[in-house]
């Protein structure tokens, strides 16, 4: 009895893991001739490919095995859920039913639009795709894991399918009730004696929630899964930062309260020794260089408590240095001889073999012109390969603004040879825009240009602009080639026609410039530019004409100036900058003819750092700073002076309405013949897809008047102002766009503030 059941058992798993057996053909079916082959309710494989997978011919006689063969190789395509045959007559049919398809997918309760889209990219799940029980299984387990990833727990996710009629296809609906963040409401590291809670969870991802956590700066204490792993060496890299080089640190053991969802994080720390150092030494295998080149700028200093952040810093630099001269393979290998307390820190390098450059191979330009990228690589096919300066050529290649990224590798040819490849992705660099705005000084305001920084893909540079309101009018056609035959000399003209209407009278210029220059290094150019101008002020307000004319000796002065300047820029991107200085300054002389007669000294300055290394956070910490002298040696007319207020002075008071003190009963302000501003800024990445940050800032500035004698001058006092806000900070579809929040700080009662203010088309 025992058998019979075993052999029905075993029967009925075949039967259950088989694929459907064709019916037995009679003998003279057997023995018919295959006339022809007709496939049924298939929607998904063209008759072509079932005849390449039936393989059956016609014109001979039906072979059973052949067949069998056949309908189990419809099977295993995994298309259909069940395959049947039916012989009449000389006509073979095959008849299918299709496994059911996804005919869409929604996504509810997860995120934006686009969270939702890369969700249903990481489930694999597309249109068109077999509605597979097991596939849908993997996919719901792949959104809770992704869930929990992102620090939500016992998330529920369920799916509904709805037949679509008239079709095999099922609309699928994705419904995410995501669960609870777990939060870390205490820490624990147990043999924690040297060093302070906070320097120990200054790189863990994982950390005890503050006082307060939910505000900005501050650590909310969301369990990042993910990253729990890997805080133990982040703890223990903290210690080996202070000198504890014997430190372990345990696994981590979560304790969680699902009734609330708060959490106790436990690790076992061993601290050990803290070590000084006793010595640097370096051992150059081979002396292919000077050992005391190597010793300058070590960060590793005998005395001192180890860090292991500057034993980093150290490779590196060493590392750089040798592979400037030729040995990019070169491995700096550190030991760390320990004794009661102290270490001793030996360096040894290994440099390789000398190599040249093959050549440089560029990819990922599809508009703009090899050599435009190629001139701005350092190193070239026979030079000897120099880490500084590939390094400096990415940076270059990053600052002309072509490019959304740049990326230089390396592939060795030979033991003596390696190629350059430089890889870009090619972001807009023209700008076709349309304005329509509103402002309560300017009114509305019309403004429309077309901007190629990048023209034809020559690296030549032309914009045609206009902006037109109640109070300013402004055209201006220009272009400029930054490299003229790809020396490195450039060139660059502009016409302009403008009019603008101050607080006390109109101001119209025409006039064209034009300006020669040269780079001098990779990031120092020289340019000497002459222009040739004519202002008219006109339709002053209020007054007598001889009040005006004591002002403005002539209303309609010409000016012929020449300008030589200096600019250096050496940051590592054009809209972004992380890293870098960008310093410029010009002298203007205008006493070449014409009418006015004065001397402009000009400067301005920009220093940008990275926060990331020291703080775990994209933070951009960046300083600006502008000065200007005019040296009056002639007619100089009040609009050629400095003004202070706006967006590119002191943020929070109307553009150009700071000025020293008015003269007269009707206000006129006269213009400072010296100005400093100063702004402190902090920059924090908010979307980085969408190139969008928030900044926070602190402006200063002083203008005012030395040595200038008008009547009926109120005061000679200079004046200072302050200012704070925040400035959203957007690299759009057309163009980059600062959204100015300002606050004037201390305002005096006739100043003329703003607390909205918007610029684009400037870098950041």
């Amino acid at each position: 009895m025992k058998k019979i059941f075993l052999f029905f058992l075993l029967l009925g798993f075949v039967c259950a893991n088989t694929v459907p057996i064709p019916p037995k053909l009679s003998q003279s079916q057997k023995g018919d001739v295959v006339k022809s082959i007709k496939y049924h309710n298939i929607i998904y494989i063209s008759e072509v490919i079932a005849n390449e997978i039936a393989n059956i011919p016609t014109g001979e006689k039906l072979d059973y095995k052949r067949l069998d063969k056949a309908i189990r190789a419809f099977y295993n395509q995994g298309y259909f859920e069940d395959v049947w045959v039916s012989f009449d007559s000389g006509v073979l049919n095959f008849y299918f039913k299709e496994k059911p398809r996804i005919g869409s997918i929604e996504v509810k309760g997860y995120g934006s639009e686009s969270d939702r889209t890369a969700l249903i990219e990481q489930l694999g799940l597309k249109r068109g795709d077999m509605f597979d029980s097991l596939k849908l299984d993997k996919a719901k387990q792949t959104i809770k894991a992704v869930l929990e990833q992102k620090g939500y727990y016992g998330s529920v996710v369920e799916f509904q399918s709805e037949s679509i009629a008239q079709s095999n296809a099922y609309n699928l609906k994705i419904n995410i009730n995501q669960g609870n963040e777990i939060t870390i409401q205490k820490a624990i590291y147990e043999g924690r004696k040297e060093l302070s809670v906070r320097d120990i969870e200054a790189l863990s991802a994982n950390k005890e929630r503050d006082f307060m956590g939910w505000m900005w700066g501050l650590n909310d204490g969301k369990l990042h899964l993910g990253e729990l792993e890997y805080d133990p060496l982040r703890i223990q890299d903290a210690y080996m930062r202070k000198g504890f080089l014997d430190a372990q640190v345990s696994s981590p053991f979560l304790s969680v309260n699902f009734n609330d969802y708060n959490a106790k994080l436990f690790y076992k720390i061993t601290e050990g020794t803290r070590y000084k150092v006793s010595g640097v030494e370096i051992v150059l295998e081979t002396p292919v260089i000077s050992e005391d080149q190597l010793y300058t700028g070590l960060k590793i200093k005998k005395g001192e408590y180890f860090d292991v952040q500057a034993l980093r810093a150290d490779m590196d630099a060493i590392k750089t240095k040798v592979a400037d001269i030729g040995y990019p393979f070169a491995n700096v290998n550190p030991d760390l001889d320990k004794s009661d307390g102290e270490v001793k820190v030996i360096y040894y390098v290994s440099v390789g073999k000398k190599v040249y450059i093959n050549d440089v191979i560029i990819s990922g330009n599809t508009r703009t012109s090899d050599r435009i990228i190629r001139r701005e690589i350092a190193l070239a096919p026979g030079d000897l390969y120099n880490l500084t300066k590939v390094r400096e050529s990415e940076n270059a290649l990053r600052r002309l603004g072509f490019f959304e990224s740049v990326r230089i590798d390396t592939r060795r040819i030979s033991e003596d040879s390696m190629d350059l490849l430089v890889s870009v992705v090619e972001t807009r660099t023209g700008e076709l825009m349309f304005g329509l705005g509103y402002g309560s000084y300017d009114k509305i305001t019309v403004n429309a240009s077309v901007r190629e920084r990048n023209l034809f893909g020559t690296g030549n540079s032309g914009q045609v602009y206009m902006d037109i309101s109640k109070t300013r009018q402004m055209y201006n056609i220009g272009l400029t080639n930054p490299r003229i035959f790809d020396s490195r000399f450039s060139f660059s003209f502009e016409v302009f026609r403008s009019s603008y209407v101050d607080w006390n009278y109109t101001e119209n210029n025409t006039g064209f410039s034009t300006s020669v220059g040269r780079l001098l290094t990779n990031t120092l150019r020289f340019s000497l530019a002459l222009g040739v101008g004519r202002t008219n002020i006109a339709d002053f307000a209020g007054g007598t004409e001889s009040f005006y004319r004591t002002i403005f000796t002539n209303p309609n002065p010409w000016k012929i100036s020449l300008t030589p300047s200096l600019s250096f820029d050496n940051t590592d991107d054009y809209y972004f900058p992380k890293n870098g200085i960008i310093a410029s300054t010009y002298l203007e002389y205008a006493g070449l003819g014409g009418d006015e007669n004065y001397t402009k000294l000009y400067g301005k300055f920009a220093f940008y750092h990275y926060l990331k290394k020291w703080i775990p956070i994209d933070l951009i910490a960046r300083y600006k700073a502008q000065a200007g002298y005019v040296f009056e040696e002639g007619y100089t007319p009040i609009n050629n002076l400095f003004s202070m207020g706006g967006i590119s002075t002191v943020r929070g008071y109307q553009s150009g309405s700071l000025s020293p003190a008015p003269i007269g009963a009707d206000g006129l302000y006269v213009g400072g013949n010296y100005m400093f501003t100063n702004s402190v800024e902090l920059s924090y990445g908010i979307l980085e897809s969408l190139q969008m940050r928030l900044s926070v800032f602190y402006d200063f500035g002083i203008i005012g008047n030395h040595k200038r004698n008008f009547p009926y001058a109120l005061s000679t006092d200079p004046i200072m102002r302050q200012s704070a806000g925040l400035a959203l900070e957007w690299v759009s579809p057309i163009g980059p766009i600062v959204l100015v929040f300002p606050w004037a700080i201390k305002p005096h009662p006739n100043d003329k503030t703003s607390n909205f203010e918007f610029t684009m088309g400037t870098r950041f």
